[in-house]
Formats: C-alpha cells, structure tokens, sequence
C-alpha cells in the first residue's frame, strides 16, 4: 500500500510526465489509472468532500482578462493561454455591445506579441433570414478553459476554449433547444482582424490564414459544409444548411485553432488534429484532471493561508499566472520554460534566475515543467560554464554580456524533494558543478573567494544587471575591473552573492552525495562551512547590526540597507546575535516594516524612489519570500505571519480579480511595472505554502 506522500509523487509523475501523454502500454496505462484511483481517496483528504467534485469548477473568474484590446500592440488585455501555446485569447467585458458572444484574440506571442484581431469565431444564430438576439450572456474564465453561456428564447448555447496541446486550441459550441417546438436555425462564425492584409482559404474542413512572418493560423472544423467570405477586416464562416432542432435537441460544433510556426509542424499535428475533432469529451475530461491535479498538489501543499477562500483564490490565480506563461520548445529554445510575462512586449525568452525562482514553485505542482524550466537554461551553457542571462528562439539575441545570481541548484534540489527523482539529479549535476567553479574562475578579481558581479563585455551596465537589481543605489558608485579577457568585475563583493554561493555549496554537497559522488560531497561541505564563516566576519557592521556589500579597493563597507542584507537569514548564514539585529532593522516601520513590507531599500533613505526606481524602493515578492522565509527560520513566526498579512491584505488586487504584479508600491500598496508577473505569482505560492 502507497503511503500518501509516495502517492502524491505518483499521481504528479503520471499527470505531468510527457512519457504518460504518449504512453501505448496498455498494462502501463491500466496501472496509472489504478493508482490515480486509488490515490484520490487521499489526495482530497486535506479538503472538504465537496472540493474532491472538480477544483477547477469552484474558482471561476479569479482573474479578470475581460478586456477588448484598443489595437493590436494593446497588452494590457491579457489572454488565457496553456500547454505551452503561442497564442492567447481573452474574453469581453459584459456591457461591450457586439464583442461578448464570443472570444477575444488571438494573441500571437512569436517574436513581439500582438493581437491578430478582437474577435475570433464569434457565434452568430439566424432564424427566417434575420439575426437571432441573446437574451443573457455570461462569460466565465475557469482555471484552464473559457466559458460562456447564452440564452436566446428557447435556445441555450454553451461556448467554451481549451488547449489540447501547444499549439492548438480548442472552440466547442452546444446549441440546445429547450423547448417544446422544432427550432430551425442557420449558424455563421464572425473573426476580425487589426489588419486588411489577410487572406483566408478554404481547403475541405479547413481554413487557412498565412501571416507576414511565416507563421499561420490553421482553423480545422468538425464540419465541412460552409462558405467562407473574406472581407475588409474581417471573414465569415457560415454554415451552408439550416439545422433543425427538435424539442430537448442539441447541435454542436467542433472548431481546432492552430497557430504553427511552419510547414513542419503542421505535417506533425495532421494526426492529431484529427483525433481532437472525434474525441472532443476527452479532450475536456483530460483538460480538467489536469487542473484539477495542478491545484489539488497546491493545496496540499498548504498552510493556515488555504483555510479561507480569499487565499485559496490567490493561490489559483498565481497558478493560472505561471501556465499562461508557459511557452513550449519553438526556434532555438530547445526545452519549454517561462515568459516573465507574456503582457510585456519585450519578456518573450526565458531569463536564467526567474526560470529558476520559476521551476522550484513548479516542482510542487507539475515537476515535469519544472525540470524544463531548468533544462532551458542549461540548453546555453558555454565550455566555461557560464549560462546566458536570457535566451530567444532567435539565439542571436541571447544576452551573453552577463548571467544572473547562481539559484539553479535551489530549484534542482527543490525538484528532487518533490519527485525523488535520481536520474533528473545526475543529469543537472555536473552542469552545477561547472557553473559553480565558473563564478570562481571570472568573478572574483581578486581571487580571495569573495565574489563580484560582472559582465563577459567590461561594461557598468551588464555587470549590475548580473546582480538582477539593476539600478540598485549600493551600485551607484562602482567601477569595473578586468579579470581576463573574457571576465570583469566591479569593485564590489556582494553579500546576496556570496551567500547564494554558499548555500550552493551546500546543495550541491547533497546533490553529489545523491549522483554517487562522495568526495565532491565531503569537499563542498567543508567549502559551504567555511566560507559561512567568513561570510558572517567579512560583511557584518557591528555598528549597524546588519550586512553590506564591500567597496575593496576603499576598504570599506557600502552601509545602504537593502535586501540583500537579509538573505543570510534565508540560507540561515547568520549567527542568534546577528539575526537579532537584522530583525530590528526588518520590523522597523521607518525603514523595511511599511504598508507592503520589505521594500528592496530603505524607506528613509534619500534615494528612496518607488516609482521611478526599479529597485530604489519597490517590492519585489522574491525578495520578500527571503525576508520572511528567514524570519521563520529563526523562529520569528509571528513577525513571519504578520508581514505575510500584510502583503497579502494590503498589496493591489492581489485578493480581488486584478493582475499580479511586478512589483508594488511599499507606501500605497499600488501595483507597478507589468502585470501576470511570473516569479511574483511563484513566490506568493511559495508563502502560501507550509
């Protein structure tokens, strides 16, 4: 007999692993199903019976995407996306006369996103020529499928979008007659588009759309008998014979949207595409176990936070945050991974430590796209063992000037604690190893074992942008040193780095140990030991009770208080005394205690700059996770919990239906910078967790 945790394992290896997607083993599959049944006795246990029903069914709307995109750069409406699509749409508000029976996009999210049109196959019902008015519509967005429900006399039509796979959606409309009469009715399909240049082509059940770039819209139809007009704008579908519903009667169409990226593709998909169309039900069950077990592995994850339905509801939306921005393997990124946001025109690559702040909330709800998120990475891994700082499907935009701080090794062994998976470890090691010992060889100028940020090109600019706190003010006065001619520095050893680096140590101490490799392992955990110590001398004030960087050319300490100097409360680096000090400085209202708490500097320093500063003042949810997650780990919880409250009651719509965001302001708790923010959304999962 499984024991839950082991179950739990289970039940997230078969719902995520692509091996179960394709599985042909009849005894395989028959066994998986067994376990799923057998598991689900436990895995609703922590949550009332009623919640066992369908997870997916009880949080409608908890994110708002009601939104008719003004042109089609417009951004600020968001789109529902899933499975790794490239494409998006959104639904209309209530009150827009002629938008609301039917959806919104496509957004395409190649290269620089855009909105292809406001309108995508918007139902139209006719009876004796003229046109038929909805008496009701209501619009639902459900975690991973859009729903709405019309009322038309006696007729009742239900519309709803999945994704069946990354690169195809799926439009499913039920007309069904509840009345007492024979209902005779004529069916079209209205799209529009922000452009005049498209042209549609008919070809058996399928049309057609070639888009300026190369790629197309592919519109396969579980019917094949309708004339297409194309307009201005604009193109018709509409249906060539009436359909006569007798009382209690129901008509449905089937209607797959493809966005391909080239011919490929299309050849690969032809099967499938196929199969979508005959087995739509399927489609829909599969679509909502898998939900259903993205936010079942959440919950029970839970703490106190997922007792109430306002937390419960924040939990979903950070989950649909994370999927929507899930984009699968296309041009030069091999493996798929995450937008930081796909409603930010310039996030469209993967970036090194929000893939890795990204892959360790994964792990607790779907670790095959954790360990993708990962690999994505590593995919661009140079001889040296340096990672790019973000990577495109056009690798010739890699950002190679720099990398980012050194968290892979947290989301590997955050991936192993969940899914106990041995190979995935061995697999990732040596690649850790290699980045490790590269931070060592080309940031530490003056190779004393304390590191610097830098850059691959001697510039200022990438050197602070390797930090990841771009225009942080403890960087305002930093010069650039070279190291060789592939390496430079700034003149400042940081202490967030140095104590990444160090807790690196010791995960890959346990990571050596699980790959088999025992003298690796002894070695780092005498490193992780001793640079701790050195850590808790070399960037401690006694005056100021807290850690800076360090200037070492002036031999001096940088005393701006920033975040940074409460990380070594997060890696549990510092000693009961200096954690005391730490803490005073954390929970003081003039400085890091304000309305969203934990601001990235200050309250009271003159540089302080929330709204023009992007890291002078705004807060920023990682590092906020660092901040509590230490105040826990020193056994602070009640000032853990307090400052969670906070941020949870007091940050901008993150309670209500509006985007999460970025970052927000620490005295008004306003949203700032782009919305559906994807590490926001991972570390909010992270502290709504035990």
């Amino acid at each position: 007999m499984h024991n839950i945790s082991n179950t739990h394992i289970l039940i997230k290896s078969a719902l995520t692993s692509e091996r179960f997607l394709f599985a042909k083993n009849n005894k395989m599959i028959k066994y998986l199903i067994f376990i799923l049944i057998l598991s689900s006795l436990f895995a609703c246990n922590p949550q009332p019976k009623s919640q066992c029903k369908s997870l997916q069914s009880k949080y409608p709307d908890v994110l708002n995407i009601n939104k008719i995109p003004a042109n089609q750069n417009d951004l600020s409406a968001f789109g529902f996306s899933d499975m790794g699509a490239w494409h998006a749409y959104s639904l209309a508000p209530k009150d827009s006369s002629g938008f609301a029976a039917g959806f919104i996009g496509p957004l395409l999210m190649k290269d620089l996103s855009y909105w292809l049109g406001n309108k995508s196959m918007q139902l139209q019902l006719t009876k004796d020529k003229g046109f038929i008015k909805f008496d009701s519509i209501e619009n639902h967005y459900y975690p991973g499928r859009l729903v709405q429900k019309l009322i038309a006399g006696n007729l009742k039509i239900t519309q709803q979008v999945i994704f069946t796979d990354k690169r195809t959606a799926l439009f499913v409309y039920r007309i069904k007659n509840t009345g007492n009469k024979t209902q005779k009715i004529s069916w079209s399909l209205l799209n529009s588009y922000f452009t005049d240049n498209l042209k549609t082509l008919k070809s058996g059940n399928q049309l057609r759309i070639n888009l300026p770039n190369g790629t197309f819209i592919l519109n396969s139809f579980s019917v094949a008998d309708f004339n297409l007009e194309n307009l201005p704008h604009a193109t018709i579908i509409k249906g060539n014979k009436s359909i006569s519903l007798e009382k209690g009667e129901d008509f449905e169409l089937k209607i797959l949207q493809s966005y391909f990226f080239n011919e490929k593709e299309f050849k690969e998909s032809r099967k499938q595409l196929a199969n979508y169309l005959n087995n739509t039900d399927s489609c829909l069950k599969s679509n909502a176990a898998r939900w259903n077990t993205y936010i079942r592995n959440t919950f029970l994850q839970g703490n106190q936070y997922l007792d109430t339905l306002k937390y419960e509801k924040l939990a979903v939306k950070s989950i649909i945050t994370l999927i929507s921005n899930w984009r699968s393997p296309s041009g030069a990124l091999r493996h798929n991974g995450l937008f930081p946001s796909s409603a930010y025109k310039w996030f469209n690559g993967f970036w090194a430590w929000d893939s890795w702040k990204h892959a360790v909330a994964l792990a607790h709800f779907d670790v095959f796209l954790a360990k993708e998120s990962v690999r994505s990475m590593f995919d661009y891994q140079d001889t040296a063992g340096m990672v790019a700082d973000c990577i495109y499907r056009d690798s010739t935009e890699n950002n190679w000037r720099d990398t980012k701080p050194p968290l892979a090794a947290w989301a590997v062994m955050e991936i192993f604690k969940q899914s106990k998976d041995t190979a995935f470890v061995k697999e990732m090691y040596p690649k850790l190893k290699k980045y490790h010992q590269w931070w060592y060889k080309s940031r530490d100028v003056n190779k004393n074992g304390i590191c610097e940020y830098g850059s691959t090109d001697g510039s200022l600019i990438a050197a602070k942008w390797e930090s990841g706190m771009d225009n942080a003010v403890r960087f305002d006065h930093a010069k650039i040193l070279k190291t060789n001619e592939h390496a430079w520095s700034m003149n400042i050893e940081s202490v967030d780095l140095n104590v990444f680096l160090q807790k690196e140590k010791e995960y890959l101490s346990r990571l050596a140990e699980i790959a088999g490799f025992e003298n690796d392992a002894t070695n780092y955990t005498a490193d992780a030991k001793s640079l701790k110590e050195k850590i808790r001398r070399y960037f401690w004030s006694d005056d100021k009770r807290y850690f800076f960087d360090y200037n070492f050319t002036e031999k001096k300490l940088i005393e701006v208080y920033g975040t940074e100097g409460w990380l070594p409360l997060y890696t549990g680096l510092a000693s009961r005394e200096q954690a005391s000090g730490i803490i005073k400085v954390m929970m003081d209202s003039s400085k890091f205690n304000t309305l969203i708490p934990l601001p990235t500097l200050d309250a009271s320093n003159p540089e302080f700059n929330p709204l023009k500063g992007y890291w002078r003042g705004p807060v920023w949810l990682d590092q906020v996770y660092f901040g509590i997650k230490g105040l826990e780990n020193y056994g602070y919880k009640k000032e853990a919990t307090q400052l969670k409250y906070k941020l949870f009651n007091n940050a901008e719509g993150l309670l209500t239906k509006q985007a999460i965001r970025e970052n927000y302001h620490p005295l008004t708790g306003k949203g700032l910078n782009a919305a559906h923010f994807s590490w926001s959304a991972a570390h909010i999962l992270l502290m709504l967790n035990k």
